[in-house]
């Protein structure tokens, strides 16, 4: 196992910057953000030009990741493959595709990205569209030696509603996506908040859980009292805001991270522990998230062998 990094937390940085802090603070691996810019929403960058992405870009990348004496774990491009708009959905499809060919040419095994959803339509549509759409995108992975990995985000935001907006959310429907031949960025943040034990889902699934996501969540029951399981239904201009919970590096939040990792380790996990860095109180400026980078990693580094 590694301890890794989404370099989604620094946008403004670039790739270089983030490899030369995250090599002299204790990471080994970065999960590399490839969205086409920055500003669509938070924590999101475009950290390498995937869609022109020639034989210098690729020399140049080997070299830096070489340099710092780092690997490329994963491309991460979280969108809704879903999404209802078509002119929209077919410019995340294009995107993922240049994604996958840029990865094929680095070497890179994995590329993250969500199912989505169409919030107009009920579930059982969307499985049905999904059943429909997402193989070929599974299939042009394939073909070029790279897997499809999905985070297990609730992605609530993007209802209007705040209902999943991401129909991967549960083990019920991981077991769905993996009939399309889709594997898992595993993220027990997530599954903590909406009552699943994360470290329960780890032995089941343990042969699809091939990259992790160390990200922690902090709940706040009494709040849930007043707003209930699915948050709160004035949420302002943020979407996000459920409150009754939020996002935290690990350490900081509910998720028993010995537990969780020793679990990784008994079901033979050897890819790389990622962390994601959303959390609201170490986040603002540079100084602050690098600071929740470094309390991710004494928390985790310890637990990791090696």
């Amino acid at each position: 196992m590694r301890l890794g990094m989404l370099t989604a937390c620094l946008p403004q940085w670039t790739l270089d910057e983030v490899a030369g802090w995250a090599k002299a603070n204790g990471y080994e691996a970065l999960e590399v953000a490839v969205w086409p810019r920055t500003g669509g929403r938070d924590f999101e960058a475009a950290h390498l030009p995937v869609a022109d992405f020639g034989p210098q870009q690729v020399d140049e990348t080997k070299q830096l990741f070489e340099r710092h004496g780092l690997e490329l774990s994963a491309f991460a491009y979280y969108e809704n493959n879903l999404h209802p708009d078509p002119a929209r959905r077919e410019e995340i499809r294009t995107h993922l595709k240049h994604s996958i060919d840029a990865a094929q040419a680095l070497g890179v095994p994995y590329v993250g990205t969500f199912i989505g959803r169409d919030w107009t339509k009920s579930v059982a549509d969307n499985l049905a569209e999904g059943q429909r759409v997402l193989p070929e995108l599974v299939d042009y992975a394939g073909e070029r030696g790279v897997k499809l990995i999905v985070e297990n985000c609730v992605m609530e935001g993007w209802h209007p509603d705040g209902y999943p907006g991401n129909l991967a959310y549960s083990p019920e429907l991981w077991e769905w996506m993996f009939s399309l031949g889709f594997y898992l960025n595993w993220d027990p943040s997530h599954l903590t908040w909406i009552g699943i034990d994360p470290v329960e889902t780890i032995a089941p699934y343990a042969d699809r859980i091939v990259h992790a996501q160390a990200k922690d969540v902090e709940l706040n029951p009494a709040d849930r009292n007043r707003y209930g399981f699915f948050g709160k239904v004035d949420k302002g201009e943020n979407p996000w805001d459920m409150g009754w919970w939020r996002y935290r590096v690990p350490g900081l939040g509910q998720v028993d991270w010995p537990k969780v990792v020793d679990r990784l380790y008994e079901h033979g996990f050897t890819g790389t522990l990622s962390v994601e860095h959303e959390d609201p109180v170490w986040g603002g400026d540079d100084e602050r998230i690098t600071q929740g980078l470094r309390i991710a990693q004494r928390t985790l580094r310890p637990l990791i062998v090696g």
